[in-house]
């Protein structure tokens, strides 16, 4: 069945296709809230908040990306929760680091070196996009990560094409200089000598 005719019935009431919608995205979405949050737990929170927030929504969906408009809620969901971290100062970068490879596939045929290489660069990687501004990080990830194209970030962020643009090109600056101030740390592969 095509992603248009789960929109329609869901908008009809039919949960049914709406779980159908949710099994397509979820994991895109989880995706998302674990890199913007940085805690395996507050983004399945962000996760599910995301897709009640779109049922309850579903009948002022009116065409486009299904994509961007469902990634819109989840940044707006992550936004409200770090919001909420905030406010409670419960923030850990350790926690950042200890969920750091949870979302990297395994692959089984490589070698252990290889996996502890593969782990330390997605490490560092997640340590690089904490440290980006929020509208950065975010995307950088819809982009790098995600793979989302500049008009879908744009309908992602609600923000201007120019603007999804700056801030790409500022997020990923500042990631690579994050790399290189640390490069001694990489795998020997990814680091650049100058």
């Amino acid at each position: 069945m095509e992603e248009q005719e789960f929109i329609s019935r869901s908008q009809a009431g039919d949960v049914d296709a709406f779980n159908q919608l949710v099994e397509r995205y979820q994991r895109l979405v989880y995706n998302l809230a674990l890199r913007m949050l940085g805690n395996a737990e507050t983004a399945e929170d962000a996760t599910q908040d995301t897709f009640v927030s779109a049922y309850r929504a579903i009948g002022r969906f009116r065409g486009g990306s299904f994509k961007a408009w469902i990634l819109r809620i989840a940044a707006n969901s992550c936004r409200d929760k770090m919001r909420i971290a905030r406010r409670a100062l419960v923030t850990s970068l350790d926690d950042l680091m200890e969920e750091a490879g949870d979302f990297i596939t395994d692959d089984k045929t490589e070698s252990p070196e290889d996996y502890a290489q593969r782990r330390e660069l997605g490490r560092f990687l997640n340590e690089g996009l904490a440290h980006l501004p929020e509208d950065q990080r975010l995307v950088v990830i819809l982009s790098d990560i995600q793979g989302l194209s500049y008009e879908e970030i744009s309908q992602a962020t609600s923000s201007s094409l120019g603007t999804v643009k700056s801030r790409l090109n500022r997020g990923r600056s500042r990631l690579r200089d994050f790399l290189l101030q640390r490069r001694e740390l990489l795998p020997a592969e990814f680091r650049q000598d100058k």
